[in-house]
């Protein structure tokens, strides 16, 4: 399995900024602990051409040559700075890698980070600046076009299945009348962002949801999902964030929740054998390392299905 990581490119973010920019470095390291035979590769940075796929050439320029307003930077969450855009790109870069290894034969990959779904084609918001997830996916779509479009093929479907407590309101407005993505999504009701965009499949859930509510809800979705989408390739944010433990989260998921809503995602992929690419999303718990085990235990999911696909095992 291949994972990709830009985590030595931190922010210099201003003292007490909740962003918790550590926790990229310290899952990097359980799993290189705990799963030697997960391929851990630098991410390579997304392109002016490939962010151009789904964002305005203004708003790409905007960001890369300094020239943000002093609002765009507040709703992104993050002060400008060139370390801010070497990180963009390469968490978008990342998903792109991760796709591009789940298509070509790995079966599951992913991003250390990514899951920047808040992000619009001419704007950022909530921590996100480029759309690492909308990039990758069109990107994916237009060398799927190239290598099968002689041989008659119909375009990549793609679904996404964000289970980040938050929902994607970026992905869903760049996808609204794209019927070749499909957009999944449960989140909190309540919660961040306060107007939300309308996807292919919504799910609103309650303040204090438990794990009980929310498995039930997670399995009529992807029922749901079965029956109005035949994706041939799947991206997956795994939101560390409806724990119980989040701040910014206000769900009540436990550990053994968030493992068997992972679990479950897994194994309708692998039911299907649909290629997966997964980014890591947000988590904030009051404890860092709340967070980091969270996200443990996804890889733990996340690791034995790329046995099974390479053992092609039932």
């Amino acid at each position: 399995m291949k994972a990709f990581y830009a985590d030595q490119f931190v922010l210099p973010l201003p003292e007490g900024h909740r962003f918790p920019m550590r926790k990229y470095g310290l899952l990097r390291d359980l799993i290189a602990r705990d799963w030697p035979e997960v391929a851990l590769e630098q991410a390579l940075p997304a392109t002016d051409g490939e962010l151009a796929l789904v964002h305005t050439p203004g708003y790409v320029q905007a960001v890369v040559s300094g020239q943000l307003t002093a609002a765009a930077q507040r709703e992104i969450g993050f002060p400008w700075s060139p370390a801010m855009v070497e990180r963009a790109r390469r968490s978008v870069g990342a998903t792109v890698q991760a796709a591009r290894a789940a298509l070509s034969g790995e079966g599951v990959a992913a991003n250390l980070a990514g899951g920047t779904h808040h992000s619009y084609a001419d704007k950022g918001s909530g921590f996100c600046v480029f759309n690492d997830v909308a990039v990758a996916a069109r990107l994916m779509q237009a060398e799927w076009g190239r290598q099968h479009a002689r041989r008659g093929r119909p375009g990549l479907q793609v679904a996404v299945i964000d289970l980040d407590v938050h929902q994607g309101n970026g992905t869903a407005s760049i996808f609204r009348h794209d019927p070749s993505v499909f957009t999944l999504s449960l989140h909190g009701e309540k919660n961040f962002p306060f107007r939300k965009e309308p996807g292919d499949l919504d799910v609103p859930l309650p303040d204090g949801c438990d794990d009980g509510s929310y498995l039930h809800a997670l399995d009529q979705a992807l029922d749901e999902l079965e029956r109005r989408c035949q994706p041939e390739l799947l991206f997956y944010l795994a939101g560390a964030d409806p724990h119980e433990g989040d701040r910014l989260g206000r769900m009540k998921l436990s550990f053994d929740g968030l493992e068997a809503r992972d679990r479950r995602v897994f194994d309708w992929a692998w039911q299907r054998r649909i290629p997966l690419a997964m980014s890591m999303a947000g988590g904030y718990g009051r404890d860092i390392a709340t967070t980091v085990q969270v996200q443990r235990n996804t890889w733990d999911v996340a690791v034995s299905y790329a046995r099974r696909w390479h053992n092609r095992s039932p």
